[in-house]
């Protein structure tokens, strides 16, 4: 079985009276996860799952004696795809303040419901984390750097969702569309109030075919004749949904910085190349640039997420075109990296950077040398 970066984090959590909360897309491997933590097995372990009906209508509106009813003499409660039940974060409220000895573990797929819902009743009371697909450090410790890094290009294509990964050679994207067809809207469309699906998936196949530069909500609404206040709006759904994450520009020092613009990245290479209808080999792509750049940045923010690493990061650009794929600060500290994926390409950082600021450290990341840079050490 894969280890997930964060399970050692979790299980140092298990004494502490704070629900803990584990979101992330459909099909990542919340539950899994959740099973090694709280073995349904167990005789002192509850599960309920908010996709079933009669576990939706229970929870709902529930007092403290029918929380007591329908937990028994269990000590350990997991209540899976939480999301799904109304008004679920008052249900965790009276959980946590009126039964100190049992501990709470809740899963959500999207976070559209579940943060609207929790954000407010369980202030204090919980400990939030997100779960991705495995991520390069989660697979490097299953299959070992050196395999890992022989089949870069097939995560580069397919991504790694956990079926993809572990699913037979040559049965990457029958499995990844199957997971896409079953699962990617499921959420979305339920919770979101999507009025125009049509326009939503154009809108989300412009965006996979802009990653790398920078978006403007004016030429995606014209792309898909939506209004640029709808634009974002969807685009706020995706994000809440796990589908994309955006990035901010950096700046601080020049007038001539782009400063409001912003990247969308997908959490996932292989679902942006399903929704582009693209798996071509890489040495037959047009847009290998973007889809490593995408794959680093993705990769970099699991990382981040999973060490709780909380500083900034964004990417760089000027007016004139000076621009620079990724900066983070953390600790007093910038640290700016550029994306090749050709190592013959390295050349010098842009000067009006290093002018303006001298005391940041500088990368080159390539298929050479990325493992430092997705290893938690760096």
């Amino acid at each position: 079985m894969m280890v997930r970066d964060i399970f050692e984090t979790l299980k140092n959590r298990e004494d502490d009276r704070k629900v803990i909360i584990v979101l992330g897309a459909r099909q990542v491997g919340k539950s899994t996860l959740l099973r090694t933590l709280a073995d349904p097995k167990d005789p002192d372990v509850v599960w309920f799952n908010g996709d079933e009906p009669d576990v939706r209508e229970r929870f709902t509106n529930m007092s403290s004696t029918m929380l007591r009813d329908v937990i028994g003499q269990h000590t350990t409660v997991v209540i899976d795809e939480a999301q799904r039940i109304t008004d679920i974060g008052i249900t965790l409220k009276l959980l946590h303040d009126n039964f100190p000895e049992i501990k709470v573990f809740v899963s959500g797929s999207s976070a559209l419901e579940l943060n609207g819902s929790i954000k407010e009743p369980l202030t204090g009371r919980k400990w939030e984390y997100q779960l991705f697909p495995f991520s390069y450090n989660e697979l490097v410790k299953h299959f070992g750097m050196l395999q890992e890094q022989r089949v870069l290009e097939q995560r580069l294509l397919f991504g790694s969702y956990p079926d993809v990964v572990l699913s037979e050679p040559g049965k990457q994207r029958e499995t990844l569309l199957q997971l896409i067809d079953s699962y990617l809207y499921k959420d979305i469309f339920a919770l979101g109030g999507i009025n125009r699906p049509t326009q939503f998936e154009q809108l989300l196949k412009a965006l996979a075919f802009q990653v790398g530069s920078e978006v403007s909500y004016n030429e995606l609404g014209q792309l898909t004749g939506l209004d640029n206040e709808t634009v974002l709006k969807y685009i706020d759904l995706m994000e809440q949904s796990f589908l994309v994450f955006r990035l901010g520009a950096f700046s601080r020092n020049l007038r001539n910085e782009i400063k409001k613009s912003r990247k969308v990245y997908f959490h996932d290479t292989g679902v942006r190349n399903a929704l582009i209808g693209n798996f071509s080999p890489l040495a037959a792509r047009t847009d290998v640039g973007a889809l490593w750049e995408n794959y680093l940045v993705s990769e970099r923010m699991k990382l981040r997420s999973y060490q709780r690493q909380h500083g900034g990061h964004y990417f760089w650009r000027t007016h004139t075109q000076a621009e620079l794929d990724y900066v983070e600060e953390y600790d007093g500290q910038l640290h700016a990296f550029e994306f090749k994926w050709n190592p013959k390409k390295t050349g010098n950082f842009s000067r009006t950077f290093l002018k303006a600021y001298p005391n940041a450290s500088t990368a080159f990341i390539t298929p050479k040398d990325y493992h430092a840079f997705l290893s938690p050490a760096r």
